[in-house]
């Protein structure tokens, strides 16, 4: 069995709606693209590495529908050897509609999102997950992710999709490595799936070191 490894971008309000361009998500959302200001040199590296092993690539309608229309045109720009990575291995799209799947080597997933999902973990050994806000909730909410890369953007929005909205449930992560801050205040944090659910506690408990004072 493979890895899914979900790579996601989110503001400090955790905000993961339309990061790349003004057109990506225009639908009453008035901040399309507010990553760009905030890349350097350091997140491009990061995002650059956690691509590294893709050998299948799991995306949402819209997400699919982007890349679609630029990465078979990028295989000779700055970004070529992502634009070859990309464009050579499976993608494997989530849509109850039925899209143009003329990018080589797509494949829409069946109506059991869930269990086609497992099938493609099953099938590959490193599954990469990019954008896909709607898909990421279903992978959330079952918890059909093994890692999450995370980059957190010195910005708030106060509105737009979030990464963890309606319907997560209650799930431990551990964080697999120090966090890294780039130049510009973004903050990159790899977690991966932990077992169980979150437990609780009493801060105030003897065992904790609490102090009374008179």
């Amino acid at each position: 069995m493979g890895l899914i490894h979900i790579e996601m971008f989110a503001t400090l309000d955790l905000v993961g709606q339309a990061p790349g361009g003004p057109d990506e998500d225009p639908e009453g959302f008035p901040f399309g693209g507010w990553q760009a200001p905030l890349i350097d040199e350091v997140a491009g590296a990061q995002i650059g590495a956690a691509y590294e092993g893709t050998d299948a690539l799991l995306l949402g309608r819209r997400t699919y529908d982007i890349f679609a229309a630029y990465w078979p045109h990028q295989e000779g720009g700055e970004d070529g050897w992502i634009a070859a990575l990309f464009n050579s291995v499976p993608k494997y799209v989530a849509s109850r509609g039925r899209p143009d799947l003329s990018w080589a080597g797509s494949t829409q997933l069946g109506p059991d999102l869930a269990g086609a999902v497992r099938e493609v973990r099953d099938r590959h050994e490193h599954v990469t997950v990019v954008g896909s806000l709607d898909l990421v909730q279903t992978l959330l909410r079952e918890k059909l992710f093994d890692r999450l890369d995370l980059w957190v953007h010195p910005v708030v929005l106060g509105v737009g999709k979030k990464v963890f909205d309606g319907g997560a449930v209650p799930t431990n992560i551990t964080l697999l490595e120090p966090p890294v801050a780039s130049p510009k205040g973004t903050v990159y944090l790899r977690y991966g799936l932990a077992e169980g659910t979150p437990a609780t506690g009493d801060m105030g408990a003897p065992d904790r070191g609490a102090r009374h004072d008179g």
